[in-house]
C-alpha cells in the first residue's frame, strides 16, 4: 500500500482517536454512545486511506455533541461571549514609559528568543529524563543552558540528540514554531492593520509559512484551509488538537503591539486564536497577550497574571488551574512542591497532558511566580517544571525580558544568539532581533 509522506501529520491516526476520547471528556461531552465505534476504530489501521473517512465521521459525531447539563464551566469560544463571561476589567496598571518602551520591546523580543532557546534542545524530555541529567551532571537546579559536555555515560543514558541546539551548536537563533509566529503576528499586522480578521491570519499562513513548519492543531486549520473550510469551522473539523498549547505561543506580538492594554491585546489575539483553537485553547493565547501587554508597563508578577486572567471567562478551566499557581504561591508552597502539584493534575507521559494548553499554562504561571522577577530564574523554573520546555520558557521570557528590558537581561543568555533569528517565514529566513523590536516600536506608534 502506497503511504504519502508525513502521513501521521496529516491523516486522523489512533493517537489522535484517543486523543479526542479525552477532549471531549473534558470538555463536559458525554461520549457513552460513541464508545463502541471508539473502540472499533481504535483496532482497525487507520494508515490505510480506505478508513479514514470512518475516523472523519466519528470526529463529526464527537464535534455535535453537546455539554452535558452539569458541566460546572463556561466555556464559550465566540468574542461576544467570551467578553460576557470575563470577571471585570482587571488589576490597575501603571501607564506608558514612552522613554522605556523601545528598550521593553526589545527585551521582550529577546526574553522570548533566550527563553526558547533554553527549552528548545530538551523538548520532549520528560522528568525523570532531565531532572537525571541535571542531577548527574551537577547541574541542579538548572541555572544555564543545556550542554553537551557531559561524560559519555550521562549522554547515553539522556539520549541526547547531539543534532539538537545544545548550547555549543548555537551562533543564533535556529528556526522554531515559537519564534517562528512572533513574526508572523508582527508581519501580519504590518501587512493588514490591527483590523485583521481570521480568514487574514488563514490567508497569511498559506501565503507565508509552510504547512511543515505547523504542528498539532495548526497543521489541522491548515489542512482545512486547504479544504476551503473557513475559520471558525477551521478551529473544529477533525481537529483534536483544538485546545493544545498552539495558540498559547502565538501570542505575543499581539501583546506587544498593545502596551498596557490586555483588553486590546487579548483581541488580537482571539482572532489569531479561532481560526485553529476552541474554548482553553483560545483562552492561552488571549491570556499570555494581555500578560505581555501588561508586563511592558507593570513589573508585579502577580498583578500581570491578574490582567491576563481578567480577560478569560471567570468560569473556565484554564481559570481555575492558573489561579491555584496563584493561591499556592501566595499560601508559601514551595517549587518544587507546586511542580509536583501540577504533575499529580497533568501527566506528562501522555500527549494530552504534555501538550494541552492548561497544563502549560500552570508551568508558565509557576515560572514567572517562583522566578520572583528576575529573568535567569523565571526561564529556569518554566523549564525545570518540564511539559512543553521550548514554549513555556519563551512565554516567561518574554514577559519578563518585557518586564526588565533588553539593557537588563544578561550577556550570559542573550549573546549566543547573536543578534540573529532564522524563521520559516517567506522573505524572512533570516533577521535581525533588533530589527524586529524597531519594526514592532513603529507599529505601536503607527509608523
Amino acid at each position: 500500500m502506497a503511504r504519502p509522506l508525513n502521513i501521521l501529520w496529516i491523516y486522523v491516526s489512533e493517537g489522535d482517536l484517543a486523543v479526542e476520547r479525552q477532549q471531549c471528556i473534558d470538555e463536559g461531552k458525554d461520549i457513552s454512545p460513541l464508545v463502541d465505534e471508539f473502540d472499533r476504530l481504535a483496532a482497525l489501521d487507520l494508515m490505510d486511506r480506505a478508513n479514514q473517512p470512518a475516523a472523519a465521521a466519528l470526529l463529526a459525531r464527537t464535534a455535535a455533541l453537546p455539554v452535558r447539563p452539569d458541566f460546572p464551566y463556561d466555556e464559550p469560544s465566540d468574542l461576544a461571549g467570551i467578553r460576557a463571561a470575563c470577571p471585570g476589567d482587571g488589576p490597575d496598571l501603571p501607564p506608558i514609559n514612552s522613554a522605556a518602551l523601545a528598550d521593553s520591546i526589545h527585551g521582550a523580543w529577546l526574553g522570548r528568543i533566550c527563553g526558547c532557546l533554553l527549552g528548545k534542545p530538551v523538548e520532549g524530555w520528560r522528568r525523570e529524563r532531565m531532572w537525571t541529567y541535571l542531577k548527574d551532571t551537577g547541574r541542579w537546579p538548572l541555572t544555564d543552558y543545556f550542554s553537551l559536555s557531559v561524560p559519555d555515560e550521562v549522554r547515553q543514558r539522556a539520549q541526547m540528540d547531539a543534532n539538537r541546539p545544545f548550547i555549543e551548536n548555537v551562533s543564533f537563533m535556529p528556526i522554531d514554531d515559537d519564534t517562528n509566529y512572533t513574526v508572523v503576528g508582527l508581519k501580519l499586522m504590518q501587512q493588514h492593520g490591527r483590523n485583521f480578521t481570521p480568514a487574514d491570519v488563514a490567508s497569511f499562513w498559506m501565503g507565508s509559512l509552510p504547512i511543515l513548519a505547523t504542528c498539532t492543531a495548526e497543521r489541522a486549520a491548515y489542512r482545512n484551509f486547504a479544504m476551503n473550510i473557513a475559520p471558525p469551522d477551521s478551529a473544529t473539523h477533525c481537529n483534536v488538537y483544538r485546545e493544545w498549547i498552539g495558540a498559547q505561543i502565538r501570542a505575543d506580538a499581539f501583546g506587544y503591539a498593545c502596551p498596557g492594554d490586555p483588553q486590546a491585546a487579548s483581541e488580537l489575539a482571539w482572532r489569531d486564536a479561532c481560526i485553529s483553537h476552541v474554548k482553553n485553547g483560545i483562552y492561552g493565547e488571549m491570556w499570555a497577550a494581555a500578560m505581555v501587554a501588561a508586563a511592558l508597563v507593570c513589573d508585579d508578577v502577580p498583578t500581570i497574571i491578574r490582567a491576563g486572567l481578567a480577560r478569560v471567562p471567570a468560569r473556565c478551566r484554564l481559570a481555575e488551574d492558573v489561579q491555584r499557581m496563584l493561591n499556592w504561591h501566595a499560601e508559601g508552597v514551595g517549587y518544587d512542591n507546586a511542580v509536583e502539584r501540577i504533575h499529580k493534575r497533568w501527566d506528562e507521559n501522555t500527549d494530552y497532558g504534555w501538550c494541552h494548553t492548561i497544563s502549560n499554562a500552570m508551568a508558565v504561571a509557576a515560572g514567572l511566580l517562583y522566578g520572583e522577577g528576575d529573568y535567569e530564574k523565571s526561564i529556569c523554573r518554566a523549564v525545570q517544571a518540564c511539559f512543553d520546555t521550548d514554549c513555556n520558557s519563551a512565554t516567561v521570557g518574554s514577559i519578563v525580558g518585557a518586564m526588565l528590558g533588553a539593557e537588563a537581561l544578561p550577556a550570559k543568555w542573550t549573546g549566543v544568539v547573536n543578534n540573529t533569528l532564522e524563521t520559516s517565514i517567506t522573505g524572512f529566513n533570516r533577521v535581525k532581533i533588533s530589527d524586529m523590536a524597531q519594526q514592532t516600536l513603529a507599529l505601536i506608534n503607527g509608523n
